[in-house]
């Protein structure tokens, strides 16, 4: 949400020094790990590489949250939204990457500070989501599997 707010603040701007100020912005990879520059200062990690498409991510998790779907039908959503953008195969890889990586990292959710929530959905424990750091990802990959 928060790329797609840049991107319209960048192109709607007056201002070119603005734009081109957020442009490079938004042209800046993402990368949370804050690893340091490789020798030549290029980002050495790109997390969309490892965890994929953030986009992708995106509406997973927003189905997932918002609507309580189950992966088969967050499957199919995806399939439809994202048509002639991304294939079956690789929605499935990605939508498999997330399940695994939402269970294994709740535990950070249990623990995270205080901020607002933006948008429909939370993780907040203490707000709309909760979720034991020990649930097992097992019953949600096989429902993938078919």
């Amino acid at each position: 949400l928060v790329r797609y707010l840049v991107d319209w603040v960048a192109f709607s701007s007056l201002k070119l020094e603005v734009q081109k100020i957020l442009s490079d912005i938004l042209d800046t990879p993402v990368s949370p790990e804050l690893l340091p520059p490789d020798k030549n200062g290029n980002i050495q990690q790109k997390t969309e590489e490892v965890v994929g498409p953030y986009e992708l991510h995106d509406f997973f998790l927003y189905q997932l949250i918002r609507y309580g779907f189950t992966p088969t039908k967050i499957q199919f959503l995806a399939n439809s939204a994202f048509m002639g953008v991304y294939t079956e195969e690789i929605i499935l890889k990605w939508l498999k990457v997330f399940y695994k990586r939402f269970f294994s990292q709740q535990f950070k959710r249990s623990c995270m500070p205080d901020g607002p929530k933006v948008g429909s959905i939370c993780l907040s424990p203490r707000g709309d989501f909760r979720m034991p750091s020990d649930a097992d990802v097992s019953d949600w990959l096989k429902a993938l599997e078919g």
